[in-house]
């Protein structure tokens, strides 16, 4: 076979699978705090024809390699972390996380180290009727219990779920409770403040942040939340504006948005559409040169 057939069906299967990463982005513009991806191209081995020399004094030159290329090839699909824009909401249980940070959340609360530990920029959370801060998907946002600011830490027996009773009850007074609907507000710096039955408000605890050294190399498992893989790094967990951490602070009543371009991605589909074609008339050049060599037999 030709060999710019195998070039152009490696070429073919590159650009559908850039048009498949165009399309998940463009199908996601509306996302909470979802993170676009781009397709990385390289090309594979090729094929040397003849080597490359070095001259010779008071001989001949120096020739470079014959080399023919032999297609391309998908590298990598790169997660764009970069901030999406802060959509206002009147929800006080609505978080944006200004600058660095993820939101920790976990799907089994029965204790701290139970269960799978994700991170998501999507801050819609909810108070369920547990009294849990929790994502449309009932996985509960991770914090830290007590009135006092915690220091960075890698442990995750540090974390406690974001609990309102149980919280209130480890910092309010005896004799104080927490209303059925309570009023919850979270500061800047992460902090849950929630009135008590006396009319007071009190600190009850602090939300949780985690962020890794390689943000690129999280790994999406669906419902606008990440795992924890090796490529990432090691997980720390810190309040919002941690300067240790580096956890960016946090506006209540707003959220992220997808950081989609659809400009870009409209130019970027348009590029990959025409490349898929262009493959496509490389393999029909190909045949009709395969089909003319058939008839020079027959002839």
């Amino acid at each position: 076979m030709l060999r710019s057939m195998s070039s152009a069906i490696s070429g073919m299967q590159a650009f559908q699978t850039d048009l498949d990463v165009v399309g998940n982005n463009i199908a996601n513009v509306n996302t909470v705090g979802f993170k676009a991806s781009r397709t990385d191209f390289g090309d594979v081995l090729s094929q040397t024809l003849s080597g490359g020399n070095a001259g010779t004094a008071g001989g001949l030159g120096g020739t470079n390699p014959q080399q023919v290329g032999l297609g391309v090839k998908v590298t990598d699909t790169q997660l764009d972390m970069s901030g999406g824009p802060d959509q206002t909401t009147s929800s006080p249980t609505d978080l944006a996380i200004n600058n660095a940070g993820f939101f920790v959340v976990k799907s089994n609360t029965g204790a701290a180290t139970s269960g799978s530990t994700y991170l998501t920029r999507a801050g819609n959370f909810t108070v369920d009727s547990n009294d849990d801060l929790v994502l449309p998907n009932g996985f509960v946002a991770m914090g830290f219990a007590g009135s006092t600011a915690p220091s960075a830490t890698t442990s995750e027996s540090s974390l406690a779920p974001v609990n309102l009773q149980t919280m209130f009850a480890g910092v309010a007074p005896a004799g104080v409770t927490l209303p059925s609907s309570p009023n919850v507000q979270i500061g800047e710096d992460g902090s849950i403040n929630v009135t008590g039955s006396d009319g007071n408000t009190y600190t009850v605890g602090y939300m949780a942040l985690g962020t890794v050294p390689n943000p690129a190399g999280l790994e999406k498992v669906g419902d606008n939340m990440y795992g924890v893989v090796p490529s990432a790094g090691q997980l720390t967990y810190a309040p919002p504006n941690d300067t240790a951490a580096g956890t960016g602070t946090l506006s209540s009543g707003e959220l992220e948005m997808s950081n989609v371009d659809l400009s870009n991605e409209f130019s970027e589909m348009i590029v990959a559409q025409n490349g898929y074609v262009a493959n496509t008339h490389m393999i029909g050049t190909d045949n009709t040169i395969l089909q003319a060599l058939v008839n020079m037999k027959n002839s």
